[in-house]
């Protein structure tokens, strides 16, 4: 069981040098950090479900991060922050797709890292303890297309089930439950994964994305999951 006090991370890294930057300023901040260097290591170790978050590095020997993020998302209950040295959006859109909550680019500043860290695990421990038992007594959402079962966290599309990430439920529920408002990037990212000074509100357009090609009849014309240039997005009923 992990300690409700003392978070501990395991950090998925070939590159010694960065591991020891993460570790280092990880422990600092008071975290335990296990270190693993190569993928089939470190998703056995993933797979453990002793972790609070993953640190998951995408270019590894053995199998790379997107093959270890596409195996541990279904069995694990913890944020997976990739690193990535990639800057085409195709790769973070690929990464978060497979699940992962959120991304950083390399090089980043040990300070933003921590930061991060931090304000994904309380964002996930949020949501655990929060938002699950609200949705657990809240009544389904039923607009005739769609239909959401908040105490199951189940999503249907014209009577069909759909495979949602955890934020990908989380953003549609949200949107949904708040039909017909404007929230601009800033807000959903801040609301969404916790975080408001730190992380790249493109991982906000990503999933939008991703929700209108599972939810849209056109997903290049949506009528539902709505941009309002200039000031955000809405979801219309």
């Amino acid at each position: 069981m992990k300690n409700s006090q003392i978070k501990k991370i395991l950090v998925i890294e070939d590159d010694r040098d960065i591991a020891e930057i993460e570790r280092d300023f990880l422990e600092m901040n008071g975290f335990v950090v296990v270190h693993e260097t190569d993928g089939l290591s470190g998703m056995e170790q993933a797979l453990s479900g002793a972790f609070d978050l993953i640190l998951l590095d995408l270019m590894l020997p053995g199998i790379d991060g997107y093959e270890i993020c596409r195996n541990i998302r279904p069995k694990i209950d913890a944020p997976i922050l990739m690193v990535t040295a990639r800057v085409e959006d195709a790769d973070k859109v690929r990464g978060l797709g497979l699940g992962a909550d959120d991304y950083i680019s390399k090089p980043f500043s040990p300070t933003e890292l921590v930061a991060r860290v931090k304000a994904n695990i309380a964002q996930y421990e949020r949501l655990r303890s929060a938002e699950k038992p609200a949705e657990g007594n809240a009544k389904e959402i039923d607009l005739g297309y769609l239909r959401i079962d908040p105490g199951a966290r189940y999503v249907y599309v014209e009577n069909r089930e759909i495979e949602l990430k955890n934020k990908e439920y989380e953003l549609l529920y949200f949107l949904v439950s708040n039909a017909g408002i404007v929230f601009s990037k800033d807000h959903l990212y801040e609301r969404i994964w916790g975080m408001d000074a730190y992380g790249d509100t493109k991982t906000v357009a990503v999933h939008i994305s991703r929700l209108r090609e599972k939810i849209e009849k056109d997903p290049a014309s949506p009528e539902h999951l709505q941009t309002v240039w200039g000031a955000g997005y809405r979801f219309r009923k």
